[in-house]
């Protein structure tokens, strides 16, 4: 495979996998010429099997989130880095985090830092496809789920201290119905102490 053919097939894809430039091709040809192009510097290496090309190739950044959901497509951007998405938490947040069923782990590559945190299989719901723009989209949890799985996956976080602590804002884009149906899910006394407490938080900021 040339260098412009490559081009041809992936110039409109923020990220592509090696699997989009093997058909028809001879497999480890195509490894080892990818190799010797992460190693000239043009194409990025964002884990294995998963690239985006090099600038000036480049013809569009992907969205962080894209590359979440790219390195492992059995996850969904949750927890703060949702929150912030919504901007219902005041604070940036660095990394992008994840929910998955998968085992967890972080992982940094050029287009920054990537936590996974690990739910079982009955608690991987709540998440819809968001559109990011130039074309973009990705896997987000719903602002009720991603509060849920902050507060399910956060020790000693069922206190009306530690929601406080969170400083949340923009209130009314939690629905109250999806939030009691998804805490129900969980099944679990520490939810359902939450949800109780969020209740409390959103009768206060909307008197």
């Amino acid at each position: 495979m040339k260098w412009q053919d490559l081009l041809h097939k992936v110039s409109q894809e923020p990220l592509f996998r090696t699997g989009l430039l093997t058909a028809g091709e001879d497999l480890l040809r195509v490894r080892i010429q990818i190799s010797r192009w992460v190693d000239d510097g043009k194409l990025l290496r964002l884990r294995k099997g998963i690239y985006a090309l090099a600038e000036p190739y480049r013809k569009s950044n992907p969205h962080p989130f894209l590359v979440a959901n790219f390195i492992k497509p059995s996850s969904y951007v949750s927890l703060q880095s949702a929150l912030s998405f919504y901007s219902m938490i005041p604070e940036y947040v660095p990394l992008v985090i994840s929910v998955t069923t998968l085992r967890p782990e972080t992982i940094s590559n050029a287009f920054g830092d990537f936590e996974y945190r690990h739910v079982k299989q009955s608690n991987f719901f709540g998440y819809e496809l968001i559109q990011l723009g130039q074309g973009q989209s990705a896997f987000i949890a719903t602002p009720e789920k991603a509060l849920l799985d902050l507060l399910y996956l956060t020790p000693d976080a069922d206190s009306i201290e530690y929601l406080s602590e969170l400083r949340l804002q923009n209130l009314e884009k939690l629905n109250r119905k999806r939030l009691k149906d998804f805490s129900k899910k969980f099944n679990t006394p520490k939810i359902d102490r939450c949800f109780k407490y969020i209740v409390s938080l959103m009768n206060e900021y909307s008197a």
